[in-house]
């Protein structure tokens, strides 16, 4: 009798020594499951057949490791217990297709299909991200309106018009015209305009201020201060050969009538001008022919600052034509720097846009925004 004694071949080939395979729990022994289309154990059909988990691997069904795709195949065509854990002899599960209510409690399920089971996280996941439509929604919480100071409304038009003369660029002109508002502009501090149109009118009866057409349209409405009007005329016609007729305008006509022109008629025989004196008011600037025998209320030297008016309102409504959306929040509009054909400011030409309705005003969270109005 020869005794021979085991080799280890991973000793002999010197590799490391393998492990010995330590049992585990053995899972208990269940009783088959019945499919309800009463198809028999290990047959084909509606059914799966589900080798159980042997005691030597102490796993349980839950712990079984997900099969791919490709082996997934092999167990819904019918597989041999002997892959599935078990061996010939030894009972076998049968359990239901997948549309059978009784498969989803099994414990193979989440690892046959891992399809059609979602994961909890993505779920929480996906409910954060992604708000239910039968849900409330959330609420933006509304913060404090911030104000313009462009938008601050005065009661009164004559703290308008103050506050319109202060924008206006004099070392421009070099101080040679008085400060001019327009009443568009006073339109944009005193919202009402029957109002501002009522305080205007006072306060021209009262001659207080003189109202000029400047030319450009028929409702670009100058508002001059008289007495500014007085000084800046008398300097500008000092030593010309028609300074006596002015002199006697601003005398007689100016202070007893406060309209915006002036008929033939009225001036020959009201206040005593021959036409060679009329002739030189025109001259001089103070009147503009609006008709055959009939003249307009004029500033000498208006020219320039219309043509830059022009301009400036233009390239303004470029601004925010150009914009996103063509609409530009106020306090960013203020922001930018202007244009070198914007030569009166920003804000003056600002005033006019809101005045004149040349823009939309909207208020919202972030400040006033002006919209170009759809045409």
């Amino acid at each position: 009798m020869s005794f021979s004694q085991g080799v280890d071949p991973n000793v002999a080939t010197g590799a490391p020594p393998r492990r010995p395979r330590v049992p585990g729990r053995a899972c208990s022994w269940r009783d088959p499951i019945r499919c309800r289309r009463g198809a028999r154990p290990g047959g084909g059909g509606a059914g799966i057949c589900v080798g159980t988990t042997p005691s030597s691997t102490g796993l349980r069904d839950d712990k079984l490791t997900p099969l791919s795709s490709s082996r997934l195949g092999t167990y819904a065509g019918g597989v041999s217990p002997g892959l599935l854990g078990g061996t010939p002899g030894e009972a076998v599960r049968h359990c239901s297709a997948p549309e059978d209510p009784i498969f989803r409690l099994s414990s193979l399920y989440p690892y046959l299909f891992p399809g059609i089971i979602k994961s909890r996280d993505m779920s929480r996941k996906r409910h954060r991200l992604v708000p239910e439509t039968t849900g409330l929604k959330r609420r933006r919480k509304q913060g404090p309106v911030e104000s313009d100071p462009l938008r601050g409304e005065l009661g009164s038009a004559r703290a308008a018009v103050s506050e319109l003369m202060q924008l206006f660029p004099r070392g421009l002109f070099e101080d040679a015209l008085p400060p001019i508002a327009l009443r568009s502009q006073v339109y944009s501090l005193v919202p009402d305009r029957t109002v501002a149109d009522r305080q205007l009118k006072e306060l021209q009866e009262q001659g207080e201020i003189r109202i000029v057409q400047l030319g450009f349209d028929l409702d670009a409405h100058g508002i001059i201060f008289t007495e500014d009007y007085r000084t800046r005329v008398l300097k500008a016609c000092d030593g010309r050969p028609y300074a006596g007729a002015v002199q006697k305008f601003l005398a007689s006509v100016l202070p007893a009538c406060g309209d915006l022109s002036f008929q033939q008629e009225q001036m020959t025989q009201t206040f005593g001008f021959r036409d060679s004196e009329i002739t030189h008011l025109v001259n001089a600037g103070v009147l503009t022919v609006r008709d055959a025998g009939s003249w307009w209320l004029a500033v000498p030297g208006a020219g320039r600052f219309i043509k830059y008016f022009v301009k400036g309102r233009q390239a303004v409504l470029g601004m925010v034509r150009k914009a996103k959306y063509r609409e530009l929040l106020l306090s960013e509009l203020l922001g930018r720097r202007a244009p070198a054909v914007v030569r009166l400011g920003l804000t003056y030409h600002v005033h006019d846009l809101i005045g004149a309705q040349l823009v939309d005003c909207i208020s919202t969270t972030s400040g006033t925004l002006l919209r170009l109005p759809e045409t």
